[in-house]
């Protein structure tokens, strides 16, 4: 059924699991996914949107990389913002709304398309391993399949359990069944677990709520979309959300419930994302406040099936219909389906390492929720990352690691393998220290170079990045060299009531201002003229702007960055025995010898490991 050996065997098709599978099949890997269903490839089991706060940064450093979460996205989204605009542009976090089955549909589509690309539909319950090494995977009907590499992308459904009340079932996803097996062989193998939980909202029939009770939360009448390609479009029509809110009321009728709550009555011991509770959660840690937000979320274009989001809970369904039916505009709701809430298995990230290979078992990659984060763009990310690491490994290239000040998706992995979480992860845009450079905007000067060495992408995609590059060199060059007409630019400054100038100057200065923009400056012959002969696009025009108005901010952050990496300089040598160095604490001790940093910046980083103890590990290093 099967050739002799893949290269790369990936288990799971959800976000982790597609985008390890394209990238290792795009960079000429033969490539094998295995899922229980083929027919929920890249499904969306919660919300129906990608990207956010520094989730949208993820996602455009996917795209930059030669992922494809951003095409799928733009190619199935359904209403488009650009959130924090009010904020600087470091804040800046795309973000779509999409149709959930588009989405899958256009996963299914770009995954066919790569021809070293295999599928087969199976549950797989064990891994062959030889000689501390995996070497193929074991299918629930007993078949071998062997390869180089595996990439385990198992989401909620390794002993996956839902709880609706005092209800419980196995299973990884509504409708879908639990994954067993691969757990209590990895016990075996040495490795460590725990429980996790999650959450999502019921579901309802949109034909039966009153929109006019709620307010409109339109798109942006500026469109812009994920990709840096030209494989995706912008929207050219999009479709409302809504907002409404609980009460006094409603927080009542759900406490009615608590006591069948699996949250409050022991029966959920796992913890879930802190960032995302359930509204029971809500309403019993924030018990002051007498009403919480919920955003009405559409499913598709051509479906009257909506997310309720806000409103996740794993509360009887009795109980849950009940509220929701007293929240404004839910007064007639009828129910797709209740919330729930499911426990499944992880396995502590502190056993990879930063290729999200494991310590135990050589060429065995972790990408996604079994790895302890939450989230579409975070999973996606590092199965991006399994992937180019599993590939790289087996033909005895360099690993391919993504620093802290080179993208989101370095601060996500880092954070994992060195601190560990007892929480579901979800990123942020306060864990990036170099937020400043890890802006939406450049995510494709940052990586697409990187793509293009490892064979992810085309020329043509490096020839763009370079002329956006260069472009914008040159323009900021321009304004730096090229003088205003001060009585002309007066009339401008005037109107933003910005402080006027006494003499003609350099443009550079004045767009460095706060209140001054881009079109602002069009309004100057010598700037549109400029424009128009050298044929800039809108992503060069944001880039000058961003760069002018930063720089100061940008320059720091490089200095800061640059010291910082002058510890990663300083390699540790592999299987250093820490507990030999009795002058650095116990504790210190414990912690380095369980996560062995493989460099002297991310052995600072470890929780319990004080600037003291760094400085012993320098000494020792001949620093």
């Amino acid at each position: 059924m099967f050739q002799d050996k893949y290269d790369v065997i990936v288990v799971g098709a959800g976000h982790a699991g597609s985008e390890a599978a394209a990238v290792a099949a795009n960079m000429g890997a033969t490539t094998l996914l295995v899922t229980m269903n083929l027919q929920t490839i890249g499904q969306m089991s919660c919300n129906p949107a990608m990207g956010g706060i520094a989730k949208g940064q993820i996602v455009r450093e996917i795209d930059a990389l030669g992922g494809l979460s951003g095409i799928v996205s733009d190619n199935s989204a359904i209403q488009f913002k650009m959130l924090n605009k009010s904020k600087g542009p470091a804040m800046w976090s795309p973000r779509t709304q999409n149709d959930r089955m588009r989405f899958a549909e256009e996963w299914r589509k770009e995954l066919e398309a790569i021809p070293t690309l295999d599928f087969y539909q199976e549950m797989i319950s064990g891994l062959i391993i030889e000689k501390g090494k995996v070497v193929g995977v074991k299918s629930s009907l007993g078949i071998e399949i062997r390869a180089k590499s595996v990439v385990l992308t198992n989401g909620t459904f390794l002993n996956g359990l839902i709880h609706i009340g005092e209800k419980q079932f196995g299973g990884g996803r509504a409708g879908e069944r639990n994954s067993t097996g691969i757990t209590e062989q990895l016990i075996d193998l040495g490795f460590e677990s725990g429980r996790m939980k999650t959450g999502t909202p019921p579901r309802v029939d949109g034909r039966s709520l009153d929109y006019s009770k709620m307010s409109v939360q339109p798109g942006d009448d500026v469109v812009s979309k994920f990709s840096y390609t030209d494989r995706s479009n912008k929207l050219s029509r999009q479709r409302d959300c809504h907002m409404t809110y609980t009460s006094p009321l409603v927080h009542d009728l759900l406490r009615e419930g608590f006591d069948r709550s699996p949250m409050f009555n022991g029966r959920i011991k796992s913890v879930g994302p802190r960032y995302c509770p359930s509204i029971e959660d809500k309403i019993d840690r924030f018990a002051t406040k007498d009403r919480h937000q919920m955003f009405i979320e559409p499913e598709g274009w051509d479906t009257v099936e909506v997310y309720v989001n806000g409103f996740s809970t794993s509360l009887p369904e009795d109980v849950q219909f009940k509220a929701l039916r007293s929240v404004v505009g839910f007064e007639k709701v009828k129910f797709f389906r209740p919330g729930y809430a499911i426990e499944y298995d992880y396995f502590p990230p502190t056993q990879l390492k930063h290729t999200l290979e494991t310590k135990i078992i050589e060429n065995l990659y972790f990408a996604g929720q079994i790895n302890g984060t939450t989230g579409y763009e975070e999973a996606a990310s590092q199965g991006m990352m399994a992937g180019i690491n599993a590939v790289r490994k087996i033909r005895e290239e360099e690993a391919f690691i993504l620093r802290r000040d080179d993208a989101y998706i370095g601060v996500l992995i880092d954070d994992l393998i060195t601190k560990g979480t007892e929480e579901p992860y979800r990123m942020f845009t306060s864990r990036a220290e170099y937020r400043t450079l890890l802006r939406q905007d450049n995510a494709d000067l940052r990586l697409t170079p990187s793509a293009y060495k490892l064979g992810i992408v085309g020329e043509d995609r490096l020839r763009t990045v370079e002329r956006k590059k260069e472009e914008t060199e040159k323009m900021i060059q321009f304004f730096r060299n090229t003088s205003y007409s001060y009585p002309e630019m007066n009339e401008l400054l005037e109107e933003k009531n910005s402080a006027t100038v006494t003499q003609d100057d350099k443009f550079f200065k004045v767009f460095a201002r706060p209140q001054i923009g881009m079109d602002d400056l069009r309004r100057f012959d010598e700037v549109e003229n400029y424009i128009q002969e050298h044929d800039l696009n809108e992503d060069i025009l944001e880039q000058v702007e961003v760069q002018v108005k930063y720089s100061g901010y940008i320059n720091k952050e490089k200095e800061n960055a640059d010291k910082l990496n002058r510890l990663e300089d300083i390699k540790i040598p592999e299987n250093f025995d820490f507990s030999k160095i009795q002058s650095i604490s116990i504790e210190a001790r414990q912690k380095l010898k369980a996560v062995q940093p493989v460099t002297i910046s991310q052995a600072s980083r470890i929780s319990g490991v004080n600037p003291n103890d760094i400085s012993v590990l320098l000494v020792h290093m001949g620093r």
